[in-house]
């Protein structure tokens, strides 16, 4: 159904808030107050829209050289933002791809939330059985093995350097799936560990990665790209392969560049290159860039500059979110977005890798890599099934 404007949702109060960056010594005393939901149909600015709405209610973020102060005694505590890869598109003026396999979902949410001294109790959990059908991808492993061949001949011609392609699979589930996302949230090394939902959909994040945030003064991004098994030998692999170092180098680039459109001059640095760490049963590098923000930066602005992501996007940025669209079966709906917690003291949003959505009566995933000249297809189809695979086990329960 096309809509004429975004939704200002009925809030839906509740307690023990679960999304990621939330102050902990507030989550037991949180109600909702207001709800957007905005999806690409109604029209507008998205990074625009979630920062008017936040000023109307009492989150002002025009100014992010500002200091603020979070005060556990105001009534206002912060918000939680989504923002889909496809809204992040849609601020930069390309097509975000084919439509989302999850269309309930909105492109931005955003969910203020004050404290109280008297929250309301907490329903019960709903006894529903669990269920999880079989998955069911968007592409087989020859298509996806053809799109990376695809990219690669792209690279060729000088198009791009690098793209990154997702894949997408479904599976049919009975019961209330918001527990399952839960545990997908609670996996070690989840810094953006966290749930969101609203009516008819829910979605659960594992992601380690700092899309953007607000430290000490400076804009910081903590890129992730290159990825082995968690073992000795896969440690070594990857501290030795040339062709995820130069994947690697490619993004930093890119996200300096990014950084670079809203930082003061000169200030921008790689304040750490390529160091591997581990996420479950994976190592994967991970590079820390960061900038001091240029005077009156506000919150749409920096939206616009990092949205999506490189590391899941490529280089250059609009062409390689060209090749996504031309070759990706179908959209990246709550992955490769952002999620985080916007307040009066802090911005801190992830990158929704490691990430899943329930629509309707399916479960949704999405896992993908970087493909540059020297990616091999076998390969490249392997690293994102390793990617799926402990998050489907967890799921499914």
């Amino acid at each position: 159904m096309t809509r004429n404007g975004p939704d200002v949702v009925e809030a839906l109060p509740q307690v023990e808030v679960d999304t990621p960056g939330a102050p902990p010594g507030c989550r037991r005393r949180l109600v909702e107050t207001a709800r957007l939901h905005w999806s690409a149909t109604d029209g507008g600015d998205p990074a625009d829209l979630a920062q008017r709405f936040l000023a109307a209610h009492g989150v002002t973020r025009d100014d992010l050289t500002r200091p603020g102060r979070h005060d556990p005694d105001d009534a206002v505590c912060g918000a939680a933002l989504y923002l889909s890869a496809a809204a992040g598109a849609y601020t930069l003026g390309v097509s975000p791809g084919a439509p989302s396999p999850a269309p309930t979902l909105p492109d931005l949410v955003v969910v203020v939330y004050h404290h109280t001294d008297r929250p309301p109790p907490t329903p019960p959990p709903a006894h529903t059985r669990w269920g999880l059908g079989p998955w069911r991808d968007s592409w087989t492993p020859a298509a996806h093995a053809a799109a990376v061949d695809a990219v690669r001949a792209a690279i060729a011609r000088g198009d791009v350097y690098q793209t990154n392609l997702v894949g997408h699979a479904a599976a049919p589930y009975t019961g209330d799936p918001r527990p399952a996302l839960a545990r997908l949230a609670a996996l070690p090394g989840a810094r953006y560990g966290g749930t969101l939902h609203g009516p008819g959909w829910a979605l659960g994040c594992a992601s380690p990665e700092t899309l953007i945030a607000v430290e000490h003064g400076r804009l910081v991004t903590r890129p992730i790209k290159g990825t082995r098994p968690a073992t000795p030998a896969g440690r070594r692999e990857l501290l030795a392969s040339a062709k995820e170092r130069a994947e690697h180098v490619m993004i930093v680039d890119l996200e300096r560049n990014d950084l670079a459109r809203v930082a003061r001059t000169g200030s921008v640095r790689v304040d750490e290159l390529f160091a591997v760490r581990r996420w479950c049963d994976l190592w994967q590098a991970e590079s820390t860039v960061s900038a001091a923000s240029a005077d009156g930066l506000g919150l749409a602005d920096l939206l616009r500059a990092v949205c999506p992501g490189g590391s899941v996007t490529g280089a250059p940025k609009r062409a390689a979110l060209a090749q996504i669209a031309a070759l990706e079966p179908v959209g990246r709906g709550a992955s490769m977005g952002a999620l985080g917690w916007v307040g009066p003291d802090r911005l801190d949003l992830g990158l929704t890798i490691r990430t899943a959505a329930a629509d309707g009566d399916l479960l949704h995933l999405w896992a993908g890599g970087g493909i540059t000249w020297d990616s091999d297809p076998a390969a490249e189809v392997a690293e994102a099934a390793a990617k799926a695979a402990p998050i489907r086990a967890l799921l499914a329960g």
